[in-house]
């Protein structure tokens, strides 16, 4: 997809994307259409926009606001699940990707200073209520970060955040058998002191027994994400005859939002083929690629999508999902759009036709007749290539 060139012509536009499909349900598009941007910004949406320094012809192919994953654990070097931030991006059309908290108030700044500042993808970071953060997440060592009420200091936490408010989004907790063992739901308790003293949104993990589903959700608060939402059991947020949990529901009519975080034991097609035929959707789709996950059965953003619209989603509400939704999720509404005027941030993908087969994390495979492919992507106005 060679770019084509205006030479000797004075331009209005840095870059036009021309004649693609535009699906941008901030705005409730999905039209042919070409997308221009101009200084880090998109410029104008329309049809037969010319005059750019760059033409890109992505006919045949959708163009989406810049696409976020906003559970990914990217601190690489640095904690043991970390992977490259770069490299995840790249292969996922991602122009955002969020840390879910590899990094606790103790070696934040190492994650700025190494990884976030010296990237050209845009990060973001939850901040874990560990002070080390995940600091022993490997085949041969694992030890949960909140089993140690010790490490778990709200202050702290609250201090890093305060500090590094550009960067960080919010409070991470993992709770759990795993990630908790004796401690409980106590450290979920003190995550959300901390969010609420630093006036953040929290994403909460939930992984074996105990704590259970009922001893979690009626505490997070309007805006706070549940992430591994469609787990298997234990803690499967519906019940053997397929229905979705009272508690569950109750939490979605409060206000709590639901990110599928695949992961490596996270994401089971039983589940979410039953919540999904329960009326009751992701609010939004997340990779969690990290060291355990990023070879399969999560791979990245775009294999995650792509199951989702082989379990029946459209399009629209999967890209929504991972633009606009994760936005507001945040609290960083700027993202996830195309609305002229905003930051020229833009994923073009290929939708194929095929037999893809496809794996969770308890080994079901299924065949799904489509799959999304990276075609390119645009960061704050400029193109960058991916890969396939």
């Amino acid at each position: 997809m060679a770019p084509i060139r205006k030479r000797g012509v004075r331009v209005s536009f840095d870059l036009i994307l021309k004649g693609g499909r535009v699906v941008d349900p901030s705005q409730n598009m999905d039209k042919l259409a070409d997308v221009a941007f101009a200084g880090g910004k998109v410029a104008a949406i329309g049809e037969g926009l010319t005059d750019a320094k760059t033409v890109r012809d992505v006919k045949g192919r959708i163009v989406t606001p810049g696409l976020i994953d906003i559970h990914t654990h990217v601190y690489w070097g640095g904690t043991s699940l970390g992977i490259d931030p770069v490299a995840l991006a790249l292969r996922s059309a991602v122009t955002t990707v969020i840390d879910a908290g590899s990094a606790g108030a103790g070696n934040f700044h190492g994650f700025r200073r190494h990884i976030i500042e010296p990237s050209p993808i845009r990060i973001l970071a939850y901040l874990n209520i560990s002070y080390p953060g995940i600091f022993a997440f490997s085949k041969p060592v694992m030890v949960g970060e909140s089993t140690d009420v010790r490490l778990l200091e709200p202050n702290e936490c609250v201090r890093v955040a305060g500090e590094h408010k550009d960067l960080i989004v919010g409070v991470k907790v993992r709770v759990g058998g795993v990630a908790s063992g004796p401690a409980g739901a106590t450290p979920l308790y003190l995550a959300i002191d901390a969010a609420d003293a630093a006036g953040l949104p929290m994403m909460a993990h939930l992984d074996k027994l105990p704590p259970a589903r009922h001893e979690v959700l009626p505490h997070l608060r309007r805006g706070d994400v549940l992430t591994h939402c469609f787990r298997p059991v234990p803690n499967a947020p519906v019940q053997g005859d397929g229905r979705v949990r009272a508690e569950v529901l109750e939490a979605r009519a409060r206000g709590v939002l639901f990110d599928i975080g695949h992961g490596g034991g996270s994401f089971a097609f039983r589940t979410a083929r039953e919540a999904l035929a329960h009326g009751f959707p992701p609010d939004i789709i997340s990779s969690d690629a990290h060291i355990l996950s990023v070879d399969g059965p999560a791979f990245d953003l775009l294999v995650t999508m792509s199951k989702m619209l082989c379990l029946g989603m459209s399009l629209n509400d999967v890209v929504r999902c991972c633009t606009s939704a994760p936005a507001r999720a945040m609290l960083r509404d700027e993202l996830g759009t195309l609305k002229v005027g905003g930051i020229g941030d833009a994923s073009v993908l290929d939708l194929v036709a095929g037999d893809f087969e496809y794996v969770d994390v308890v080994d079901e495979m299924i065949v799904g007749k489509q799959r999304l492919f990276p075609a390119g992507m645009v960061v704050a106005g400029k193109w960058m290539d991916t890969t396939s």
